[in-house]
């Protein structure tokens, strides 16, 4: 059936480009490995996101995805404990991987899903969740945090607290570059490259913690 006769047709094709682009990047050919992760991912975030944020990030998706996204949504429950612990055995059980495999396969689907929403969409959701999670969905080993962390432990040393409000209020100076570089005012956007650089460096302010929900 042709997409001028199946209405469904476009967004059963859009939907199978999106596997498409995380079966590739996890290396598989295998389209149900890839629907694992991609719904794991889809439904570890969504659970840990109140309801407009979930919505905010729904919308993004192409139809077909946007409904596998809402599967067993329980909106009174939300947002679900942010801990780390229950974060990867949510997404460890329901990716079919286990607990190990599951930082490094939810970077890749970040990364992924990062190029296939927005420019700078996926930012603005990470942006809602702790830092430690942020970590995770973006592929970091927690071991390499928590040796860093342990130098705030020096007397002499800042609190965490007020270093990340400090680095906070710089994110919000980056947040706005990056949104500048992105869509120039009264001009047209720059080169792909600079787009690119820009979202980049977000990110890693992002899993430094250095983010604001706020723009």
């Amino acid at each position: 059936m042709s997409h001028h006769t199946d209405p469904f047709a476009p967004s059963v094709h859009t939907a199978h480009e999106w596997l498409a682009a995380v079966a590739n990047a996890i290396d598989t050919e295998d389209r149900f490995v890839a629907h694992r992760a991609l719904r794991a991912w889809l439904h570890t975030v969504r659970d840990r996101l109140d309801i407009n944020a979930a919505a905010h990030l729904s919308a993004q998706l192409p139809e077909l995805l946007r409904g596998m996204f809402y599967e067993g949504w329980m909106p009174a429950r939300v947002p679900v404990p942010h801990d780390v612990a229950s974060f990867l055995a949510q997404f460890a059980h329901a990716a079919g991987v286990t607990p190990e495999a599951a930082v490094p396969l939810a970077g890749v689907v970040t990364d992924t899903l990062a190029d296939l929403f927005s420019p700078g969409q996926l930012d603005h959701v990470l942006a809602q969740l702790p830092v430690k999670l942020r970590f995770i969905l973006l592929g970091t080993d927690l071991s390499a945090v928590y040796a860093g962390a342990a130098l705030f432990t020096q007397p002499d040393l800042p609190q965490i607290d007020d270093v990340e409000r400090r680095l906070n209020a710089l994110t919000e100076a980056v947040a706005t570059l990056v949104h500048g570089l992105e869509f120039p005012a009264g001009g047209e956007p720059g080169s792909n490259a600079r787009i690119t650089a820009a979202q980049q460096a977000h990110r890693i302010l992002l899993a430094e913690g250095l983010t604001s929900s706020g723009h």
